[in-house]
């Protein structure tokens, strides 16, 4: 064979081999966008990835960095050492931007690779894929651009089922969000009924739309009512549904229960076999008697309550625990006030003693002891407006860092 021979022949195999190379490369690139296209799982991707560049590209080491969240995460190998996993490897490989040739003064665990291929989504990074031993030198080059283009085919599709996955858990918390602030709003009361005997207003500021906090108010005759309100653990459609469960039992409890502890007793009873102390409240209810001139009262770990009288103010402390922590109340004190002049009632959650002003004081109990001591002759309504002027002031109109419930009830004795 003449050396013209011999040289044609070998540029046909060259040409052959190339086009066997190419027609495979095409061959995994339609299979893997086809599977993309049926919707194949992050695991199925990274598994026909893997083979592909085993298989079909003779690549022996290979590691794929991905970004899940907020970590980084090695989600596929081939013959890669155990430090690619137990590493935190990701965040370090962000110094290369385009495709980089392993050095000698790279980091060990990289020497053991020959490039390092990023992959961006929107100017940012969202894999490397970690490229060794890939066989022949012969036409390397055109080995890893098409290597490049699977990697970043795989790692965008991939991103985007995140994104995907993240965008529909977005609007599934928005929906629970709506039903749980709908559930809300049929519980809170929006008005009062007006009487000669009392008056009562209300102050409602959940946070983020969806709040924890609840009050009521449950007439039994003319000169005969409940108040109470409540620090439900948590938000959303849970915090919701333990709200509505918890007033209808307490409504029922109410008419049935004989006094005030037993109340009680049976409402935490009612609350742990739902929840197993997995949720819990703060909870103060008092029972007012205008006719006998009483207020009786249990305060279950709530913040206490402030009660105006005459140049008076106390706190209603008496109790016991919160309610659903435990499967049974074995200590709870009844307090009583005898209401012996026009008296003022204020009842908060503590979001109204969390509030903060520039300086990093709080709008403590001494701080609502002063405010109430200045405007306890005022209607319900009109000291609950200066209320709120004087917590917007305090928090110089920032958003406020919890839900706010205050309940403020004026008895004319």
């Amino acid at each position: 064979m003449t050396y013209v021979m011999k040289s044609q022949l070998l540029e046909k195999q060259r040409l052959e081999k190339e086009l066997h190379l190419k027609q495979l490369q095409i061959k995994s690139l339609l299979t893997i966008t086809q599977a993309i296209n049926d919707n194949v799982s992050a695991a199925g991707l990274y598994n026909m990835y893997k083979s592909f560049l085993n298989w079909e590209m003779g690549v022996k080491k290979m590691a794929l960095i991905v970004k899940n969240e907020e970590e980084w995460e090695c989600v596929s190998s081939i013959n890669a050492s155990a430090d690619i996993y137990e590493k935190n490897i990701g965040p370090e490989l962000l110094v290369f931007q385009r495709l980089h040739k392993v050095t000698d003064s790279d980091e060990s665990y990289l020497r053991e690779f020959d490039v390092v291929i990023p992959v961006f989504h929107k100017s940012l990074p969202i894999a490397y894929a970690l490229i060794g031993e890939c066989g022949d030198n012969e036409d390397i080059y055109s080995k890893i651009q098409f290597i490049t283009t699977i990697t970043n085919v795989v790692a965008v599709a991939i991103e985007n089922k995140r994104l995907f996955k993240q965008q529909l858990e977005q609007e599934r918390l928005k929906r629970e969000i709506e039903l749980a602030s709908e559930v809300q709003n049929m519980l809170i009361p929006s008005s009062f009924p007006k009487s000669s005997l009392y008056e009562l207003a209300s102050i409602y500021k959940p946070h983020y739309n969806v709040g924890g906090d609840y009050f009521d108010y449950i007439p039994i005759n003319p000169n005969r009512f409940v108040i109470c309100i409540a620090d439900i653990s948590g938000k959303g459609v849970a915090a919701a549904l333990l709200m509505a469960n918890f007033q209808a039992n307490l409504r029922n409890l109410t008419s049935t229960a004989e006094n005030l502890t037993d109340l009680v007793k049976k409402l935490n009873e009612n609350v742990y076999l739902i929840t197993r102390s997995d949720k819990f409240l703060t909870f103060f209810i008092a029972y007012i008697d205008l006719e006998q001139k009483t207020l009786r009262y249990i305060n279950a770990g709530h913040t206490p309550p402030l009660c105006a009288m005459g140049d008076q103010i106390t706190l209603l402390k008496e109790g016991c625990t919160i309610i659903g922590a435990f499967d049974q109340l074995n200590q709870i004190d009844e307090g009583t006030v005898h209401l012996t002049d026009e008296t003022t009632l204020v009842l908060f959650t503590d979001g109204l003693t969390d509030l903060k002003n520039e300086n990093g004081q709080y709008f403590d109990e001494l701080q609502i002891k002063s405010f109430l001591k200045k405007h306890q002759k005022m209607h319900a309504s009109d000291l609950n407006r200066s209320l709120m002027a004087e917590m917007e002031s305090f928090n110089h109109e920032q958003n406020f860092p919890d839900d706010i419930a205050v309940l403020t009830c004026k008895l004319f004795i």
